[in-house]
């Protein structure tokens, strides 16, 4: 490890361990998630995959044929997010979209025979990064992250889905936009009386 990247990995390491061991959990699981991310976008980088479309391709290769809106939910993205990542997925020759007869609204994504071989070259870099990430951990420990992981994701999802208050939901960018200029109006109306 280079001596600029073991630095940053040890300030890390002693924010957690000394400066803040009892900080929030989520901040724990979002530095965890980064350390992953960055170590899968390394090894995708040398096939010129972005860690985008894995997300999109790691869906496909379990269900093709989605269309572009059951994609986003499924990735957890934003319509637009997923129309700019396969409009570059199709330049380069991972899907195809197409029309069926029966349903000429819809159009559905389809993974090509080079965005299915990729698979078989991507999905054993991502294992690599799980083998590595969880290296010299107990096999029980392994386990108890994985329920413990799996009942805070079902918690907060009940916690969303039982939300009657129409705030709490993630707005669209397009609506997002909206409410913070309105809010600029506001607050500038304010100043100005």
């Amino acid at each position: 490890m280079s001596r600029r990247k073991q630095g940053g990995t040890e300030t890390i390491l002693k924010h957690w361990r000394e400066a803040v061991p009892n900080d929030r959990l989520a901040h724990l699981v979002k530095d965890a998630t980064r350390a992953l991310l960055r170590a899968l976008q390394m090894r995708l980088t040398a096939h010129g995959v972005s860690l985008g479309h894995w997300t999109f391709l790691r869906i496909l290769w379990e269900r093709d044929g989605l269309t572009q809106r059951e994609l986003s939910e499924e990735a957890g993205v934003m319509e637009p997010t997923t129309f700019s990542a396969l409009n570059a997925m199709e330049t380069l020759g991972y899907i195809a979209r197409r029309q069926m007869p029966d349903n000429r609204k819809k159009v559905y994504v389809f993974l090509t025979p080079k965005g299915r071989e990729l698979k078989d070259k991507l999905v054993p870099l991502a294992e690599d990064v799980n083998r590595i990430a969880v290296a010299g951990v107990p096999a029980d420990h392994i386990a108890a992250t994985r329920r413990t992981l799996l009942a805070i994701i079902e918690n907060l999802a009940r916690n969303e889905a039982d939300s009657a208050d129409p705030e709490r939901r993630i707005p669209s960018t397009r609506e997002l936009a909206s409410r913070v200029a309105a809010s600029g109006k506001r607050r500038r109306g304010r100043q100005a009386g």
